[in-house]
């Protein structure tokens, strides 16, 4: 064999062994960037899942922001799903991937921003709202407190325009009006009284009743109709009188005229009434 041939052999071999080389530093060169293409998609697939999830955790805090968020959410799905399909020597459409992602997580802050801010309002409103009902709390109590001192204070002028009066003397007249002690010659009781002074009670015409009392214990009346109103029942009367109050000191008496032989000896029980209350006690006594 020739010498040039000889070098020629050895030059193609030499060649050969260097794109040999080549090929296979080529081949794991390219390897380790299908690793690292991968890597990143890999990563960039959890983003998009971490993201996913980000967006599920944002429809628990405002109901009325759910519609747009499942929009937003489901466009992460799709986009998640078309990058799994996607080989990971596709540069182009990772990186346009990766861009998707960074507008997504950019809606997700405005989101975040929205919620955050009706939160707050929320929380805001919850407080006026509690202070409001505290405020009607102490109003409410202060108008129950006007409401009893109210009433404790009609109570005491209630007591405090009650009229009080005293029985004076009791006699029995004949028919030409002359005092007797004679049980079978009196034909009335003149019961004598005195309204006592009050400013706070209202003047005017007051109905004065009187109640006589036998020592048996009945009543002398001329009739049951003959009725008045006491702690809210009807009691019978013996004798009415209207009698003309202007706050000061009033004197003044009631008749009872006298059935034929209803009278006896004895004690007998005066009660006088006017307004609804009774105003005076007292007896007579007739042998």
């Amino acid at each position: 064999m020739k010498k040039s041939t000889i070098i020629i052999i050895a030059a193609i071999g030499v060649v050969t062994l260097i794109l040999a080389g080549l090929l296979i530093k080529s081949h794991s060169d390219m390897q380790e960037m299908v690793d690292v293409f991968t890597e990143e998609k890999e990563n960039l697939l959890n983003d998009y899942q971490d993201l996913y999830l980000d967006y599920d955790s944002l429809r628990r805090y405002d109901t009325d922001l759910n519609e747009k968020l499942d929009q937003e959410r489901e466009r992460v799905a799709q986009l998640q799903e078309e990058l799994k399909t996607v080989k990971a020597t596709n540069a182009r459409r990772i990186k346009e991937l990766q861009g998707e992602l960074t507008t997504l997580r950019t809606v997700m802050r405005t989101f975040v921003v929205q919620i955050d801010s009706l939160n707050q309002t929320n929380i805001r409103l919850t407080q006026e709202n509690n202070e409001m009902k505290d405020q009607v709390a102490r109003v409410k109590q202060s108008y129950n407190a006007l409401q009893s001192q109210n009433q404790s204070l009609a109570q005491q002028v209630e007591i405090a325009s009650r009229l009080e009066a005293k029985v004076t003397s009791t006699d029995g007249l004949t028919n030409k009006e002359k005092k007797t002690t004679s049980i079978s010659k009196i034909a009335k009781v003149v019961v004598n009284f005195i309204i006592d002074k009050n400013v706070s009670a209202q003047v005017g015409m007051k109905k004065v009743y009187l109640r006589l009392t036998r020592p048996d214990g009945q009543l002398l009346m001329h009739s049951k109709d003959d009725l008045f109103k006491y702690e809210d029942s009807q009691i019978n009367f013996s004798a009415m009188r209207e009698v003309e109050y202007g706050g000061e000191e009033t004197t003044s008496y009631i008749v009872y005229k006298v059935d034929s032989g209803e009278l006896m000896a004895g004690t007998y029980d005066i009660e006088i009434f006017c307004q609804g209350e009774r105003i005076a006690k007292g007896s007579w006594t007739i042998k």
